[in-house]
């Protein structure tokens, strides 16, 4: 029986593993009630009363009685009806975006990053506009969003303006059969008008008030969440990897000595962290060799492996430790409050909240995404360095020169019939296309800025591109580290094949197992290639399954 997906708090504070059970595995957010955040009531509250006074305080408060941008400084206005026109304009005059649209995945957990954060009640918006994000994400209304248009400066505008439009209600005298007024919405897989999806599944929209337009699009809900995703594959690509890597070692009859404790210890606890797990996978292997005399082969003098098998303990310790820095500082992302301006209206003078001034409001810069952009640049770089030094141990495996005895590209054949299969020998070239589009991907976005707003906004992130970008080198390595599988699998079948009584360590003897377990195709397992045939369906499938997490833990 598959257990019901689970039911989180929009109050509780989101780590990566729940935003992709909710972004992948269908968990979901609960509603918000009256009593649920004081917090969040009371500054909606302060919003409404602040508008609905403002002829007897005639001042400016930036997104509930100014424009935006450089419009900020235009003269301030105290109409309801204004402030209304001002969040829905804002909202339909941003949805500007471009390119390909960005999948499920990414619209679900951008939709719960944004509930999670309103719903800290520093935004002054109103309960239900939380709780129709929530609907939408529960109910699976997921706004078409395109994935190109945002600076990574007042948060991901351009986007989250996609995002946030199917949920407002149009106001008197719009042009309701003007194409995208309501935006565009996925319903069962079909694309419909924002307003079609919400009346479909009874979610009624929402006519915005002072302040919730600008709490909506301000923000890194989508450059969060396509880095928070991108992360989390990541580490399954490493953990996959560095399974690969052991398989290959075994295959290649290489040497224990460079995962020992005795020189790892000595630098970073990040290699020698990396150096005890490979350690402990090779455990029980009669293919790997140690240092003693006995145990040398005089071919191999001095006893040493190539870079791509002996140096994987600093690198992948690197990889991890970068890994780490990136987790940090989405998880900080994931609870942070990222829009503008932010209400404070805490009355207790010894609360961090507390403003003695009468404006309880501050304009800041909570939604510049600086902070993503330098890490997720760093993911990109990390991510790739994975799929280098993985298309390396590709290369060495299928290089009869390079391989220790094993037959060229990996296939074997009868000698009066050389070269009739070409074996894995693509197998590489296609890892070599995806590594080197990689290199360029990886040129950092964050070090790029451009002015906007008549230059108010004089300094930007480009976080949703430095988000993108490392997802695209992600998903590249994924490929790369299914090829390494594909490759280090094959090697050590023929390895073991070569040498019935040799046995595989603990590690290449599981995966292995879980490997010979998964089918092309019903009636297909991923057997050993003895002859060529469409490689394809063998790399998607491993890739499936590391996508999955199957060769995770």
């Amino acid at each position: 029986m598959t257990a019901s997906p689970r039911v989180h708090s929009p109050l509780q504070m989101l780590s990566i593993t729940t935003l992709v059970q909710i972004a992948r595995e269908g968990h979901t957010l609960q509603l918000l009630n009256a009593d649920a955040n004081p917090r969040l009531e009371a500054s909606a509250a302060w919003v409404a009363s602040t508008l609905e006074h403002m002829h007897d305080h005639p001042l400016a408060y930036y997104g509930i009685n100014t424009g935006f941008g450089d419009n900020a400084g235009r003269a301030a206005f105290a109409q309801t009806e204004d402030a209304e026109r001002l969040s829905r304009n804002l909202l339909i005059s941003h949805a500007i975006g471009v390119g390909d649209p960005l999948p499920y995945e990414v619209i679900r957990a951008a939709l719960a990053i944004r509930a999670i954060s309103l719903a800290q009640g520093y935004s002054g918006v109103r309960r239900e506009v939380i709780n129709t994000l929530i609907e939408m994400l529960n109910r699976g209304v997921y706004p078409v969003v395109p994935r190109q248009g945002s600076l990574g400066a007042s948060g991901d505008l351009a986007p989250l303006a996609h995002l946030a439009l199917p949920l407002s209600a149009p106001l008197p005298g719009e042009n309701l059969n003007h194409p995208g007024i309501t935006g565009w919405c996925y319903l069962n897989g079909q694309v419909v008008t924002g307003a079609e999806a919400m009346a479909a599944v009874g979610i009624p929209q929402i006519r915005l008030s002072a302040k919730e337009g600008v709490a909506l699009v301000n923000g890194t809900a989508i450059s969060a969440a396509i880095g928070a995703l991108a992360l989390h594959d990541a580490q399954n690509a490493l953990f996959a990897s560095r399974l690969g890597l052991v398989m290959c070692a075994e295959a290649m009859r290489g040497y224990r000595d460079a995962f020992l404790p005795h020189a790892n210890r000595l630098r970073s606890s990040y290699q020698r962290d990396q150096a005890a797990l490979i350690l402990s996978l090779l455990e029980g292997s009669s293919l790997i060799r140690g240092s003693l005399e006995t145990d040398l082969d005089p071919a191999d003098n001095p006893p040493q492996d190539p870079y791509c098998i002996r140096c994987t303990p600093a690198v992948f310790g690197a990889v991890t430790r970068a890994l780490a820095h990136v987790e940090a500082v989405i998880n900080d992302e994931l609870g942070a409050v990222t829009d503008n301006p932010l209400i404070f209206v805490d009355t207790d003078p010894h609360s961090p909240d507390y403003l003695p001034r009468q404006a309880k409001m501050i304009s800041g810069g909570n939604f510049h995404g600086e902070p993503l952009a330098l890490a997720l640049d760093y993911l990109a770089a990390a991510a790739a360095e994975i799929g280098s030094i993985a298309e390396r141990r590709i290369f060495t495996l299928t290089d009869s020169r390079l391989n220790r005895g094993l037959p060229p590209f990996l296939i074997a054949e009868p000698a009066d019939r050389a070269g009739i299969n070409s074996g894995l020998m693509i197998a590489q070239y296609t890892a070599a296309a995806l590594v080197s589009e990689n290199k360029s991907l990886a040129h950092p976005a964050s070090v790029d800025s451009i002015p906007s707003s008549a230059n108010r906004e004089d300094h930007v992130s480009m976080c949703t591109i430095a988000a993108r970008k490392a997802a695209q080198i992600v998903s590249n390595v994924q490929n790369v580290v299914a090829l390494e599988l594909l490759c280090a699998s094959q090697a050590l079948s023929l390895r073991l094949e070569m040498q019935p009584e040799s046995r595989a360590g603990r590690g290449s003897e599981t995966v292995l197992q879980r490997i010979r377990g998964l089918s092309l195709a019903p009636g297909h397992p991923l057997t050993v290639i003895r002859e060529d045939v469409p490689l394809a369906p063998y790399v998607q499938t491993l890739r499936d399954a590391l996508w999955a997490g199957q060769f995770s833990g």
